[in-house]
């Protein structure tokens, strides 16, 4: 029987559909690969399938243990997409990556029709920010294809997320809403070892509630399950700096050793090379999961 959890209780595996991702003393990296025209870091600049191609194998060079994939931009008031534009943007990617790449592939969608072009086409992983809700297909895509699947927790969907959220208690609610969402994936039967989940840093939160997330997130931990955090070029590091027009990187890089600190299993990041960088050294002077 495979081995799913330390002693501790956290998890040492992620069971992908042919990968088994060991979960080390430091976070792994899921490299983003945004295939848009309007993502709010990069869009644009990947939207050429050749363009991001090149920028998937880039970051498998640079150190990206896992390529996160994704046809529509989830930035706040961003507009939907249809299938047909999704699955056109996304599939000559894959299409060009397959048999160059190493790197398990991850699909960011919330369409069951995308995901399933995308595991014909090798994906290991549906990344889905709406935790497989979005779609009805899509649970039982992920079942029947045994694949690895990212639930994450978000407040709205893109377009209304960012209309002034309020919690009770931010912690204990997407907390509650992780938990549920595994016990519903498992339910649907979903192995609970394919299963990571993401608290959603930037969807559908206000400052105070991504810092209260990112302060907390040991609490995550509890839920038996590899945590994947995504807190790359986001608007908080703008918001905490003072400064909405300053280089995100520093500050990406900052949260990403604060989250390494804590146990984070995956850091889904655009800069891998300085944060491979980053977590080489912080693993050198000695601190570790």
């Amino acid at each position: 029987m495979l081995e799913t959890q330390h002693e501790s209780g956290l998890p040492v595996v992620w069971q992908l559909r042919q990968t088994t991702l060991r979960l080390r003393h430091r976070p792994l990296l899921m490299g983003i690969v945004n295939v848009t025209p309007d993502s709010f870091s990069d869009g644009g600049n990947y939207f050429d399938p050749d363009a991001a191609a090149v920028r998937a194998l880039q970051l498998e060079a640079e150190g990206a243990d896992i390529l996160d994939i994704g046809g529509e931009s989830t930035r706040p008031g961003a507009q939907p997409v249809d299938h047909d534009e999704e699955l056109r943007r996304v599939v000559p990617v894959l299409e060009r990556l397959r048999g160059r790449v190493r790197t398990p592939i991850s699909i960011d969608t919330t369409k069951a029709v995308v995901a399933e072009a995308a595991l014909a086409a090798g994906a290991e992983i549906i990344n889905d920010i709406s935790a497989l809700t979005a779609d009805p297909r899509m649970i039982g895509l992920a079942a029947q294809y045994r694949c690895g699947v990212c639930a994450m927790h978000m407040r709205g969907t893109p377009q209304t997320m960012q209309h002034n959220p309020q919690y009770g208690d931010v912690v204990e609610e997407v907390f509650t809403y992780l938990r549920d969402a595994r016990d519903r994936l498992t339910a649907a039967g979903i192995d609970r070892e394919r299963i990571a989940l993401d608290p959603g840093i930037g969807f559908g939160k206000t400052l105070e509630h991504n810092l209260a997330l990112l302060r907390q997130i040991e609490r995550f931990h509890a839920l038996g399950c590899p945590l994947v955090v995504g807190p790359s070029r986001k608007r908080f590091i703008s918001e905490v700096l003072g400064d909405m027009g300053v280089d995100r990187t520093a500050g990406t890089l900052g949260v990403c050793a604060a989250l390494a600190r804590h146990g984070v299993d995956v850091l889904r990041v655009h800069d891998v090379g300085a944060a491979a960088q980053m977590l080489r050294l912080y693993q050198a002077v000695g601190e570790g999961r």
